[in-house]
């Protein structure tokens, strides 16, 4: 067995990009000269992925444009899927699914505006070990802000600024899934608030914890510093 396929949701609007993501959608805005969706594509192809579904919705014809023009640069066989902006996270995976023909025993899922560098064989040898529908990539929560050690009597032991709290962990938006997850998906709505929720009551969804590297792109500081970390995966 195999993880051969990967699903990107490139379709949201990026509001908290803006001014970046007035003309182009999040996945595009660049990165050390290169669009997050390529590196994203590297990181797949160097994992031994074969097949990269990108979900696309808002501004979907920059994106559909932008595969043209660099898909003879990978691998990868690139597959446009669309679907409706509110679809969101659920809706966008269950149209890649059946727009793609996804009949794989497992299969990746994520958002289009993630980096990481978590080896996908061990990811994937610790979904099929656990034998559930879904594996969660939790990675531990990095705080916003300077954190104070306080002792007896209030007395301070020592400042961390915006330390990296190791024992609360947070879903990181990359999942395994394997094909039952499809009854559990709406056509409509977030997956973390409908099928998560569903499956997590049934036992069916367990957590891969990874302290490596993963950044996500919301805001302009984030933006910030993926580009002086773009070197962990290079």
């Amino acid at each position: 067995m195999d993880l051969r396929t990967a699903i990107v949701l490139a379709g949201g609007r990026g509001m908290r990009l803006r001014p970046y993501t007035e003309d182009i959608p999040k996945p595009l805005i660049e990165i050390d000269g290169h669009p997050i969706l390529y590196w994203i594509a590297k990181w797949l192809e160097r994992n031994g992925i074969k097949r990269m579904v990108i979900g696309v919705a808002h501004k979907k014809e920059k994106i559909i444009k932008w595969v043209d023009s660099i898909k003879s640069e990978f691998s990868l066989e690139i597959f446009i899927s669309e679907h409706f902006i509110e679809s969101s996270t659920g809706g966008g995976i269950k149209y890649a699914i059946k727009n793609a023909e996804i009949t794989d025993s497992c299969f990746l899922a994520m958002n289009g505006d993630e980096l990481t560098d978590v080896s996908l064989s061990n990811f994937f040898r610790f979904h099929i070990g656990n034998n559930k529908i879904a594996t969660i990539l939790a990675t531990p929560l990095r705080s916003n802000f300077g954190v104070v050690e306080i002792g007896e009597n209030n007395i301070v032991h020592a400042f961390k600024e915006k330390p990296i709290i190791d024992n609360i962990f947070i879903n990181s938006g990359v999942y395994l899934l394997s094909p039952e997850i499809d009854s559990y998906l709406p056509w409509e709505g977030d997956i973390e608030r409908t099928s998560f929720v569903s499956l997590s009551k049934e036992q069916q969804l367990v957590a891969f914890r990874y302290f490596g590297f993963w950044r996500t792109v919301n805001t302009e500081k984030d933006l910030e510093v993926m580009q002086r970390e773009i070197e962990y995966l290079r």
